[in-house]
């Protein structure tokens, strides 16, 4: 692994930063491919926005891009991963809004899954652990993972790749480490993510694609019932691609495709077409 904080090749931070304090701070896990950060723009653009919700202080986004570039670069296929802390601060939940902001990178190998889980889709599980509504913080990628964390740990199986998150009225959110699509006659539908849950990078690549190909789609609440009488279902993550699902454990089994397969194929090739040049200001 490689280390940046603050441009300077280190791998640790001090212990009164507000991160290891209080978890006060957001991430963004990035894919490199080709030794270029890919769908950087669309990270950025996520970033920036938890930092205005979380009242951060300026952000020198200028340095973070070439850090984020240069890093990358020493990687043809690996992960990056930002994390954007709130700095040292003193005892307590106030905050210095002139403090700076701490600027960690991490170069990282790719995970390792089986070579055809994008073709023969996955086993999934349902987590009990719930995830808590709070519309504040709903839609970023906050350094609060605890529910991922405890709903990770409810399966040790390894035939298992996912487990679904829903939140206290029991409605489908998301997956561990995921977003979820489902097939309803034709209609491409994904779970609102207004009062919790993370709006992932890949779910607004898919979101895109689908415009594209004029598919039907919904972003609305979903139930376990809408789950089990979906026609097909897939994750999708910014290191995954996308991942149909073959069993969710005590709901259903779900066939693979047709429109499955044609959006990781269309992903294929749109991940060349599109590179983006918003950053934010």
């Amino acid at each position: 692994m490689k280390f940046r904080v603050n441009g300077i090749a280190r791998d640790s931070i001090p212990a009164l930063d507000r991160a290891v304090q209080y978890g006060d701070g957001l991430f963004e896990t990035v894919r490199v491919r080709g030794a270029r950060p890919e769908f950087l723009a669309r990270h950025l653009k996520r970033l920036g926005s938890g930092c205005q919700r979380l009242r951060f202080p300026a952000i020198p986004w200028a340095s973070l891009v070439q850090e984020v570039t240069e890093l990358a670069g020493q990687a043809p296929d690996a992960v990056l991963k930002i994390i954007l802390t709130r700095g040292q601060g003193e005892r307590g939940y106030r905050f210095d809004p002139d403090q700076d902001a701490t600027r960690l990178l991490t170069l990282s190998p790719l995970p390792e899954w089986p070579a055809d889980i994008a073709r023969h889709g996955i086993r999934v599980t349902i987590c009990d652990t719930r995830l808590c509504v709070q519309p504040v913080l709903a839609g970023i990628k906050h350094l609060n993972r605890l529910e991922q964390v405890l709903a990770r740990a409810e399966w040790d199986n390894p035939g298992i790749h996912e487990g679904l998150m829903l939140d206290h009225t029991d409605h489908v959110i998301e997956g561990t480490m995921s977003n979820v699509f489902l097939v309803c006659e034709g209609t491409l539908v994904t779970p609102t993510l207004t009062a919790c849950g993370v709006a992932g990078i890949m779910r607004s690549v898919v979101l895109d694609l689908a415009r594209q190909f004029d598919l039907p789609t919904e972003i609305r609440p979903v139930t376990l019932q809408q789950v089990r009488n979906a026609s097909e279902i897939f994750v999708c993550n910014s290191l995954i691609g996308i991942w149909p699902v073959r069993v969710i454990d005590g709901l259903a089994d779900y066939p693979i495709g047709p429109l499955t397969p044609a959006l990781a194929d269309a992903l294929i090739s749109y991940r060349d077409s599109d590179e983006g040049n918003w950053y934010p200001s």
